[in-house]
């Protein structure tokens, strides 16, 4: 494809775990460098700099502050520095490729495309709906709040001079491959018309048209974002990941949901998160995820 023969990519690493309620994937980054992005994003023709990762705090060098969203003032200042990271690479022709990292990051990367173009378009590929707010949350554990930050839900809390919520259009927000929704995030799911496609919904209808729907709904949009989070797979394919929820894409329809992807020519911005190689086997989570990237930047059989 000469688009991805043209393209340059900077990688940027978020080695951040506080917004998780399980430690390790704050190693996110080294396991998937380690699988070999870079290589094989080279092997595409992708033009590859590695920026390497952003500061981050530690929890033990931190205090978890407010029990409704824990770490929050420190997750916030790791989002704006990967705001500021992901601005200078799209302004500089780059496409941004995040690593986490648990998925609070996406505030940050949301925050960094929309710094530039306005409120975008996101796939979220998770197991979670990550829609909750501090008010709602069950757990306190922000890694299951930054779409709804991101789509203005709580403004006061999330507000930073770093980005301007919505960083995200409601109307073009699909979530695919959920399984597991709180509470609050299934009210604020019907009461906005959010566009969820469930697993058993992925199950009755197929994973390819259910994306090409999905492509459609965001087709127009100043950008698109693609947050890829490990626990989206099947933990028989995916076990290395922070939150694993049975059930999940095959491997397969993972790798076809990203060839769709490359196919519509619309990915802006990617990021892959919760990957946790303390629970994996032989980093095969994140050597997955490499391949899943390398699908959505146009790698095929053929």
């Amino acid at each position: 494809m000469p688009e991805a023969n043209a393209r340059k990519v900077a990688v940027i690493g978020a080695a951040l775990d506080l917004g998780a309620g399980r430690r390790g994937v704050d190693m996110g980054p080294s396991a998937i460098r380690y699988a070999g992005l870079d290589d094989r994003l080279e092997e595409l023709g992708v033009r590859c700099s590695d920026w390497g990762n952003v500061e981050t705090a530690v929890a033990e060098a931190a205090e978890s502050g407010r029990s409704d969203a824990r770490f929050l003032a420190e997750i916030k200042e790791t989002c704006e520095r990967i705001a500021g990271a992901v601005t200078r690479a799209v302004t500089s022709g780059r496409t941004p490729v995040v690593l986490g990292g648990d998925h609070s990051i996406a505030l940050g990367t949301l925050g960094g495309m929309a710094a530039v173009h306005g409120p975008g378009a996101v796939l979220w590929l998770d197991a979670h709906g990550d829609l909750n707010t501090p008010e709602t949350s069950p757990s306190g554990n922000v890694h299951g709040m930054p779409l709804g930050a991101a789509l203005g839900r709580a403004p006061d809390v999330f507000a930073s001079e770093a980005w301007t919520l919505p960083a995200v259009d409601h109307e073009r927000v699909v979530l695919l491959g959920v399984r597991s929704l709180d509470d609050g995030e299934r009210e604020y799911v019907r009461d906005r018309g959010i566009a969820v496609y469930t697993m058993s919904e992925l199950d009755r209808r197929g994973i390819e048209p259910a994306l090409r729907e999905a492509l459609e709904r965001v087709e127009g949009a100043p950008f698109l974002h693609l947050s890829l989070d490990m626990d989206v797979v099947d933990p028989e394919v995916a076990p290395g990941v922070g939150t694993p929820v049975r059930g999940g894409l095959s491997y397969r329809e993972a790798h076809l949901a990203m060839e769709l992807v490359a196919e519509s020519g619309l990915l802006a911005s990617l990021e892959i998160v919760e990957v946790n190689p303390i629970l994996d086997r032989g980093n095969e989570t994140a050597a997955l995820g490499v391949e899943l990237v390398a699908s959505a930047f146009g790698a095929r059989i053929l």
